[in-house]
């Protein structure tokens, strides 16, 4: 079904007196698009309400005059109907927010993300797809976005009900729609993470890892596995109660760890019988996978006249070298006999291995184990365990007390393997929770922001923590080499932005200077560093830096004038703001940390003061 054009979608409504409506759109540019599509094809008629909005929007220019020679300004005060969304300066989604409010627009084109984030009333919602537009590409809405925006329909005071409308649409999914509303809203997300910031200030607070992996385990964000832990907490009191029942029941009188004491030593009898070689065969390749090493010479087939020197392992195979020089792939299995020395893989080395080999080798053959001396040491093993279990009971009991209680030892030992499993899965889903805290700790340790062995946050730490951004770790370690206090004001804010930034967004394609270009190549530097060490720590490295969003924050900072910036980056007015915003306040981060970096701090003030002005304040 092809889209019904914005102008006739709004007539439609009209005719059954749905409006104002607040018609969702998938992309920003498809909001624009129609609101100035529909107030090219209808004129507001109403010449009071046409006047009530020019005269608030004159007002309002007044007190916000970066809004003044808006593109949309006509759309709204000639065609009643608007766009919103982040593309848009705060200033000017103000002011839909109020014409809305006070009745004074038919309708606003939004996107989805408008509905977590405004309250303006509406009449009615039109939904004309059940998908939405992200950096990564095209995604189905969820339930609780759905109701969101669904949410938005009906006037409160002005309104007895609401109405929801599917429009039509090359991608409308009314089905989809009817599921989404009747489905249980998303669980909610906590924003507790494992960060840099978020483990200096517990353990400075708590002075312990102990302490922190008790918070962290019980945040919100970590329900599920607190539920899982539960469950496997039932599940081993459950067992443990079944153990003590049959004990007693015996006249047992044995704490239950005796029973899993027991469960402990059965398994590892398993286990160590399960490895023992069966047969020869299976004996005498264990021995070779061992001993044939690269630069050992094996003997080949069952005479083993012909010689070769390993050169390297594959698997169960071999790559050598006989005398003559030609190589030569083999299993395992076709060696004869292997020769003790090592030899170096040199011409030289080879030569005299041959040599050697052949003059003495039944001296310096390796003698191959026999199948009872392969077993012997296991033996060994599994007979200090069976002695282990015969006097897990204690010996001062009589004869029957101790039958009695090793029957019933043995009767619970499927709830005592219960038990440690239990105990083994709870301490895995615990794992689970302060395993990313731990590798963030061994980062901080090795760059000195905590001593890991005292579990105590050092002085550098300390100011560390303080530092409230979003890359804490490379900020700090910019600033402790003397990065930022050697740079600029203008430098200083876009290396800044670079940072603050998000690094798929496109912020125009400005020129970077040669000054602003060595301070992020010297940035690179530090960034390396610190992705090596999380790299070795399994840690994802902190996204690559936004070069666009450094050149625009310097042309910012320098002093241009903000519709310049616009025309020259042609890059979203919200999307400039909300950038520089971000690095402004970043800045102001590192401004507050006067008595450990004094000269980046000052640097930082005055960079935040050149970034944070009309209309990014």
């Amino acid at each position: 079904m092809p889209e019904m054009p914005p102008a006739q979608l709004l007539a439609a409504l009209g005719s059954y007196n749905l409006l104002p409506a607040i018609v969702f759109l998938p992309t920003r540019r498809r909001c624009d698009e129609a609101a100035s599509e529909t107030a090219l094809a209808r004129r507001d008629q109403n010449v009071e309400r046409r006047e009530a909005r020019r005269t608030i929007m004159r007002a309002f220019l007044q007190e916000h005059p970066e809004v003044r020679g808006h593109r949309h300004m006509d759309t709204i005060i000639k065609g009643g109907v608007a766009a919103h969304h982040a593309g848009h300066i705060p200033a000017w989604k103000l002011v839909i927010e109020r014409l809305m409010s006070d009745g004074l627009l038919d309708a606003i084109f939004a996107t989805a993300t408008v509905a977590a984030g405004v309250d303006f009333p509406a009449r009615t919602v039109v939904i004309s797809n059940v998908d939405a537009r992200t950096g990564q590409g095209w995604r189905q809405l969820s339930a609780s976005e759905l109701q969101q925006m669904t949410g938005r329909a009906g006037r409160r005071g002005r309104d007895n009900v609401g109405f929801v409308v599917a429009a039509p649409g090359l991608h409308q999914d009314p089905e989809r729609i009817a599921h989404l509303l009747t489905a249980q809203p998303n669980p909610l997300q906590s924003q507790f993470r494992a960060t840099y910031s978020t483990l200096l200030n517990l353990l400075d607070a708590y002075e312990s890892f102990a302490q922190v992996r008790e918070i962290a385990e019980r945040s919100f964000a970590h329900r599920e596995l607190a539920r899982r832990i539960s469950r496997q907490e039932r599940e081993r009191d459950e067992a443990e109660r079944r153990i003590r029942e049959k004990l007693d029941e015996a006249g047992c009188n044995l704490p239950t760890s005796v029973a899993r004491g027991l469960e402990r030593l059965a398994s590892a009898r398993q286990r160590l019988l399960e490895t023992l070689p069966q047969t020869r065969a299976e004996m005498l390749f264990r021995w070779l996978d061992e001993v044939i090493v690269p630069g050992r010479v094996v003997g080949i087939g069952r005479n083993s006249r012909r010689l070769m020197i390993v050169m390297r392992r594959r698997g169960g195979s071999i790559v050598g070298m006989r005398e003559d020089g030609r190589g030569v792939n083999l299993a395992l299995e076709r060696v004869g006999r292997v020769y003790a020395p090592l030899y170096p893989l040199t011409e030289e080395g080879i030569e005299r291995a041959f040599a050697e080999v052949r003059s003495k080798a039944s001296e310096l053959a390796l003698d191959e184990p026999k199948l009872s001396e392969a077993r012997a040491g296991e033996d060994d093993a599994v007979n200090v365990i069976n002695d282990m279990i015969e006097r897990i009971a204690p010996g001062n009991l009589s004869e029957d007390e101790r039958n009695a209680c090793a029957e019933a030892l043995w009767s619970v030992l499927e709830d005592a393997e219960t038990v440690e499993r239990s105990e083994r899965r709870i301490e895995s889903i615990r794992a689970e929770v302060w395993e990313p805290f731990e590798r963030r700790a061994r980062v901080l340790a090795a760059f000195g922001y905590l001593d890991f062995a005292a579990e105590r946050v050092t002085e550098r730490g300390r100011w560390l923590a303080d530092l409230h951004v979003d890359r804490p770790l490379l900020v700090g370690e910019a600033l402790d080499k003397g990065l930022f206090a050697s740079l600029d004001v203008v430098r200083a804010a876009g290396l800044m932005a670079a940072l603050a930034a998000d690094e798929d967004r496109d912020y125009g394609e400005l020129a970077l200077d040669d000054a602003l270009v060595n301070a992020l190549a010297r940035f690179e530097e530090v960034a390396y560093k610190v992705s090596t060490e999380e790299w070795k720590q399994g840690l994802e490295p902190a996204p690559e830096i936004n070069f666009s969003a450094a050149a625009t924050a310097a042309r910012w900072a320098a002093g241009c004038e903000w519709a310049e910036l616009v025309q020259e980056t042609r890059a979203e007015e919200g999307d400039l703001v909300r950038m520089l915003s971000r690095t402004g306040e970043s800045l102001l981060q590192v401004a507050g940390l006067r008595r450990a970096q004094l000269s980046a701090a000052r640097i930082a003030a005055q960079a935040a003061e050149a970034i944070l002005r009309e209309p990014v304040r």
